[in-house]
């Protein structure tokens, strides 16, 4: 049976063509634009999206072949760099790179240490610190799997004039500064306000009012919805509720939509 090579050119063309996916203009305003140069920019769409799709399958075949995660392969990536500038690497230091907690982190270091994949030592000039080393194994097989697909990117970006360059860094910064998150519309049009009013769901979708609440242990009930252990469903104050079956929503409902006891706070 032949298996499936991958998304077809000319499909994923038509789904970029602002004359196909948004044909009255409500987004995109492509009037003023030629055929040759509407198509043109569409080329420039494509070729951003093969780059993804070929980053994404490289960068995961790469995981596969080292059996690592993302967080995993990130944190040997660093430790790479740092070893090239003689750079010592706390735990810390590699918590607020991968933007996780200590504990995860932990987690984390536990795992590439029993798999061979880094070491820790006591820090030279610091008694409470560790350091963490990639292994001189795990470190030429990094440069194997990531080195060679960031030699050939380097190549590439090199073999244009400086004026090319300059063109290049001028549109991918003007692609990062995309319009702050709090900015863009929800499923039904609705912009967030600055409070953060519209609270997601576990699927995404905005709660008014803070209707969805959260336990303690990051598990979400819709709605202020029961649960079977009552010391672990937040109050509207978002603080664990250990003495009743039942709490309250943002907007002072009691769950299940019931009122809230005369006594309580939110009837005062």
């Amino acid at each position: 049976m032949r298996m499936p090579s991958g998304p077809d050119p000319r499909e994923t063309e038509r789904m970029l063509d602002p004359r196909v996916i948004d044909p009255d203009r409500q987004l995109i305003d492509h009037a003023a634009l030629g055929d040759a140069d509407l198509a043109q920019t569409v080329r420039v769409l494509v070729g951003m999206s093969r780059w993804r799709e070929a980053e994404r399958a490289l960068s995961a075949r790469a995981r596969t072949r080292m059996a690592l995660n993302e967080s995993d392969m990130e944190a040997l990536r660093l430790l790479v760099a740092a070893k090239g500038e003689s750079r010592l690497v706390t735990p810390g230091a590699l918590a607020e790179h991968l933007g996780i907690s200590t504990a995860s982190t932990t987690k984390l270091l536990d795992r590439l240490e029993a798999a061979g994949h880094i070491e820790r030592a006591p820090h030279p000039t610091d008694r409470r610190a560790l350091v963490v080393r990639i292994t001189d194994r795990t470190h030429e097989r990094v440069r194997d799997e990531i080195g060679r697909t960031h030699a050939h990117r380097f190549e590439v970006a090199a073999a244009l004039t400086p004026a090319e360059r300059e063109t290049v860094i001028r549109f991918l910064d003007a692609l990062c500064a995309y319009p702050d998150a709090a900015q863009i519309p929800d499923a039904t049009g609705a912009i967030p306000d600055a409070t953060g009013s519209a609270i997601p769901d576990a699927t995404g979708r905005a709660i008014p009012d803070g209707a969805q609440v959260t336990d303690t242990t990051g598990r979400t009930y819709p709605d202020g919805a029961e649960t079977t252990d009552p010391a672990q469903l937040p109050d509207a104050t978002g603080r664990a509720n250990p003495d009743h079956a039942q709490t309250t929503d943002a907007a002072g409902r009691a769950a299940g939509g019931e009122s809230p006891p005369a006594s309580s706070p939110a009837a005062q």
